[in-house]
């Protein structure tokens, strides 16, 4: 994109009140460096978390602050120009899963990975959002998918599963308790989840459907920073959801997805849900709690547990995963910085989407793949 198509005033315009307190109270201490995962493994400052919003910063003092707007008056005080704020495309997106550990250490309480997502919002008002998740984007507007999977897809996956489990996989079941989404990854790569919800909930006798009009969860707003696309693809899950009369609404592992309907949702569409969303964990662990799950034996393996970022630090689903494995397993292994301190895998955020990011994405996932190993375990 050439730097004449880039809108600055449009960038100017996303820095709202809770981004220019945070600006204000950042006291560059650094903390937020060692909770970074591109920082720790690379050891390039110009992965610390605060460093990667400059720019931005710049253009704040620049536009919002009084001194700011006397020196840009005078001609004095750098500025940030659309080259400039093009090159740092990279800091934003591909070194940046938006998994919140530099906002949990931060000791004045600023939310660095709000931060982060309306830096997104701005680059993507100006037209600087990186061209794969532009496309991720606009796949899951017309197809319904950022993956590209359509209904035909899963009504094939939905016949092999019934198939190999002699039971039925119920699509468009109105009034039903429950209403299970997907993301393609779960649909494609691994439709086991599919035949394992199946299976779990016929033995637990839970009421629940699949919408053919909409059963993907995830959310590629939420990782561009465009609230418009993110509404849109809320909007889809939640008039299916009215439209079949559910009481609840299930996110499966994705936790943008999850980030998106139960937490972001309401506020993206404007008003509440008809409907209640619970995270397939939580919903696991009430059926469990209730006597529904009944467990023949436990696995001898032992066993760890991977703490999902957005659905465990921002999310609060810390305890149900817990139960769960203590209920299936006799030896459960934590990792160390487990819990609200996990360690992010490095594909969140887009970032598994963006191709010229894949070395970087590597070298930040050595310090999961660290955490895993030093429990001994064999099995996450």
């Amino acid at each position: 994109m050439s730097a004449a198509t880039v809108d600055l005033n449009a960038f100017v315009a996303e820095i709202d009140a809770p981004f220019a307190s945070f600006l204000s109270s950042c006291v560059r201490c650094g903390l937020c460096a060692q909770a970074c995962l591109f920082y720790t493994e690379t050891g390039d400052p110009k992965y610390t978390p605060i460093h990667k919003l400059e720019p931005v910063r710049k253009i704040w003092r620049q536009h919002y602050t009084p001194w700011g707007r006397l020196a840009s008056w005078l001609g004095l005080g750098e500025k940030i120009d659309a080259a400039q704020l093009e090159a740092w495309q990279e800091l934003l997106y591909d070194s940046c899963t938006l998994c919140g550990r530099c906002s949990l250490v931060c000791p004045v309480g600023n939310d660095i990975a709000y931060m982060i997502r309306k830096a997104r919002e701005g680059m993507v008002a100006a037209g600087l959002a990186p061209d794969d998740l532009v496309g991720a984007a606009q796949m899951a507007l017309e197809v319904g998918s950022p993956m590209g999977v359509t209904l035909k897809t899963l009504q094939a996956q939905i016949r092999h599963v019934e198939k190999d489990t002699g039971l039925t996989v119920p699509v468009d079941v109105a009034e039903a308790d429950y209403m299970l989404l997907l993301s393609s990854m779960e649909v494609v790569n691994y439709p086991e989840f599919i035949a394992a919800i199946v299976r779990l909930f016929d033995h637990a006798g839970v009421s629940w459907t699949l919408s053919s009009d909409c059963f993907e969860a995830t959310n590629v707003g939420i990782q561009i920073g465009s609230r418009d696309v993110a509404r849109k693809l809320v909007s889809r899950v939640v008039d299916a959801a009215e439209k079949l009369r559910v009481r609840h609404v299930i996110s499966p592992e994705c936790g943008h997805a999850y980030s998106a309907i139960r937490w972001e949702g309401p506020n993206l569409i404007g008003r509440k849900y008809r409907f209640e969303v619970v995270h397939i964990l939580e919903l696991l662990d009430t059926l469990r709690a209730n006597g529904r799950l009944r467990f023949a034996d436990r696995d001898a393996r032992r066993l760890t547990f991977h703490d999902p970022c957005q659905i465990v630090r921002r999310g609060g689903v810390v305890a149900q995963p817990r139960e769960l494995l203590g209920a299936v397993t006799e030896t459960f292994v934590e990792m160390e910085d487990s819990g609200l301190y996990n360690w992010c895998c490095g594909g969140g955020g887009g970032v598994s989407r963006i191709e010229r990011a894949h070395d970087l994405k590597t070298a930040a996932f050595k310090i999961k793949k660290r955490q895993i190993e030093g429990t001994g375990v064999k099995t996450v």
